[in-house]
């Protein structure tokens, strides 16, 4: 077999791809790798026309000196006995524009592979090589995390100290006596009993305000009339007497 494909990527990136196992793997359509197995091991379905085939195997890429590359496989069916061998050499040359990669070598299977058309597994292998060198030539190598820096520690402002604030001073211009009344009212006071003075209103300005009083009309009867009977018996005793002298 025989097949060329074209990718517009240099000559150099491409040889990059091939000599890191890793990126050759990434570029294997379908290709679900094994943990703890080679990068370029694991399980590939390939598509056959409206028939499907699971493989399981590996795939190893070597440089040789005059610039090619040696592509050797074999796989074996998941859910069968049959297998596939695969040895193939890659050669890359620089074109206008991009790289052309020939793939020229052979391939023997056995299984239900053979029971399908040739066409068909003609074009499933045509359609494979393609995927194959579009996805090489758009793999990069994954980008390494750049060395972190240790971080300068930033300066602190250290904030100033605050003085405790002073002591009131005393104002010397205002008396620190009470006031005149108080001092009067405590003056009125001496030599009255501690009951007096417990029980003594306040006076001047701290004495409270009086609350209006008003008087019932019941109150006022209540108190005239008795004033009334004794200026009405004082009159008739004064009669009495003004009689018996004449």
């Amino acid at each position: 077999m025989e097949h060329e494909v074209f990718v517009p990527v240099t000559v150099e990136r491409l040889r990059e791809a091939l000599g890191d196992p890793v990126r050759v793997a990434r570029a294997v359509p379908g290709l679900q790798q094994d943990a703890g197995a080679d990068p370029v091991a694991g399980r590939l379905k390939v598509r056959v026309g409206s028939h499907s085939i699971t493989y399981r195997g590996a795939v190893r890429v070597t440089g040789r000196d005059d610039g090619s590359y040696a592509v050797e496989g074999d796989a074996t069916e998941t859910r069968g006995t049959g297998s596939v061998t695969l040895a193939l050499t890659l050669r890359l040359r620089d074109t206008e524009g991009g790289t052309t990669l020939t793939f020229d070598g052979t391939a023997t299977a056995d299984g239900r592979v053979t029971e399908l058309p040739q066409d068909a597994v003609g074009s499933a292998v045509v359609r494979l090589l393609n995927r194959f060198a579009e996805a090489l030539g758009e793999t990069e190598e994954p980008e390494q995390p750049e060395e972190q820096q240790p971080e300068t520690p930033r300066a602190v402002a250290t904030p100033e100290p605050v003085e405790p604030a002073a002591p009131p001073v005393d104002d010397f211009t205002e008396p620190a006596g009470p006031p005149a009344e108080a001092a009067h009212a405590r003056r009125t006071m001496i030599g009255r009993s501690a009951e007096e003075v417990d029980h003594a209103p306040p006076r001047g300005r701290y004495a409270p305000v009086p609350a209006p009083q008003t008087v019932a009309s019941g109150a006022t009867l209540r108190w005239a009339a008795p004033a009334a009977a004794v200026v009405l018996a004082s009159a008739i005793v004064v009669t009495r007497v003004l009689r018996r002298r004449r």
